[in-house]
């Protein structure tokens, strides 16, 4: 009985080493697209993931937060301007973003939406 317990035990911690030891490799090479960048969750989440190595497009509602965000980061960081609720920006931003990523083969990129037109707050990644 206490065998059985032991090794299920090991077993365990065995798959959580292997868990926290797989890396994404080749970072500088993805590319993550966040909303809501301007405060918050997204911007720290901006900041941590540059740290990290991915590069970091960023949108900001507002050119100050654009900014600011800039100043605190490393230049795998990328910011542009973006309000989800005009149909204009959100096609600009578009536009901007592929031509940041371009062609370089299969998109190897995560979007993580912090703005939300509901109120709800809720992040929506892709």
């Amino acid at each position: 009985m206490w065998l059985y317990l032991a090794a299920l035990v090991g077993l365990y911690y065995l798959v959580r080493w292997h868990r926290e030891r797989q890396v994404v490799s080749h970072l500088r090479d993805k590319y993550v697209l966040i909303t809501g960048c301007g405060s918050g969750f997204g911007n720290l989440l901006a900041r941590q993931l540059d740290m990290r190595g991915l590069r970091v497009l960023a949108a900001c509602r507002t050119e100050k937060a654009a900014e600011q965000l800039r100043a605190q980061t490393s230049d795998r960081l990328e910011t542009v301007t973006l309000d989800i609720a005009k149909t204009e920006s959100i096609t600009a931003a578009t536009q901007w973003v592929k031509e940041r990523v371009g062609d370089r083969g299969t998109p190897r990129f995560l979007f993580v939406s912090l703005s939300s037109l509901s109120g709800t707050g809720e992040p929506f990644v892709c």
